[in-house]
C-alpha cells in the first residue's frame, strides 16, 4: 500500500512511519498543504492521510480540490477539532473519515484498514460489473462500450479501447512508451515505440479533445491521461 501523509507536525510523521514500517505500507509524508497537493496529483496513491490544519493550503481545500478532480481516493483526515459541525464539514467536503488528535497509532491504522476495505470493496463492484466511470467517460470493459459525455463512441479500434482503458485506470500516472507497448500491446509485441504515438493521435481525434484534451504529452518522458488538466497535448 502507498501512502501519502499530508502533516505539518514531525512528530506525529515520525510515529506513524513507525507503524507504517511495522504494517508493510509504504508512506511518503509532506509538511505543507500545498506541496503535499501537488504531490498527490503526480502520482495514483492508495489512500491520503491529511492534517486538517496545514500551512499552504488546509485539509479541507485539499479534500475539496481532490474531490472536484473526480479522484476517489481514499482519504483520512486528521483533526484537532472535535465539534460534530467541523467532523460533518471535513466529511462533506470529500473525506472518508476523520481521527481525532490526539489518537494512538493503533486507532489510525483500524481506521486505516476499514477505509481500505471500503474501496477495495467498491472496486470489486466496478470489476465485477466491467464498468470505469471518470469524469468524462464511461467504459465498460466487457462490452467495450465508450460513453464520452452522454455520447457513444464506436469507431477505436480494439488496441484504442485497450489504451484508453488503461489510460483511464491510471489517471495522473505517467507512463513511457515502452510501458505502454510492454502493459497494452503485451510483452510479445516487438514494434516500433512509434506505434504508441500513433494510437494516441488517432484517439485524440476520434474522441474530438481539441478543448479538453485528455491525453498529454511529457516531454522527454512519454504521455498521461488527465481529465482535469488543459496543458499540452
Amino acid at each position: 500500500m502507498k501512502v501519502l501523509v499530508i502533516e505539518d507536525n514531525e512528530s506525529v510523521c515520525s510515529m506513524i512511519e513507525m507503524f507504517f514500517s511495522k504494517e508493510g505500507i509504504e508512506g511518503e509524508f509532506v509538511h505543507d498543504g500545498l506541496k503535499g497537493y501537488n504531490r498527490f496529483k503526480e502520482e495514483s496513491w492508495d489512500l491520503l492521510i491529511v492534517d486538517w490544519m496545514l500551512p499552504g493550503m488546509d485539509g479541507v481545500t485539499i479534500c475539496r480540490k481532490i474531490r472536484e478532480e473526480k479522484s476517489s481516493v481514499p482519504i483520512i483526515m486528521l483533526t484537532a477539532k472535535d465539534s460534530e459541525s467541523d467532523q460533518v464539514l471535513g466529511l462533506e467536503m470529500g473525506a472518508d473519515d476523520y481521527v481525532t488528535k490526539p489518537f494512538s497509532p493503533l486507532a489510525l491504522m483500524a481506521r486505516i484498514k476499514a477505509v481500505t476495505r471500503r474501496y477495495n470493496s467498491k472496486l470489486s463492484e466496478e470489476m465485477e460489473t466491467g464498468t470505469l466511470r471518470t469524469e468524462h467517460f464511461q467504459i465498460n470493459k466487457n462490452t467495450r462500450e465508450v460513453i464520452l459525455n452522454g455520447t457513444p463512441i464506436t469507431n477505436l479500434t480494439p488496441k484504442e479501447f485497450d489504451l484508453l482503458y488503461y489510460f483511464a485506470q491510471h489517471p495522473k500516472q505517467v507512463f513511457s512508451r515502452e510501458q505502454l507497448l510492454d502493459r497494452v500491446w503485451g510483452y510479445q509485441f516487438y514494434g516500433d515505440e512509434r506505434t504508441v504515438d500513433v494510437h494516441i493521435k488517432r484517439l485524440r481525434k476520434k474522441l474530438g479533445t481539441t478543448n479538453q484534451p485528455f491525453f498529454h504529452t511529457v516531454w522527454g518522458v512519454g504521455y498521461k491521461f488527465d481529465e482535469s488538466f488543459e496543458g499540452e497535448k
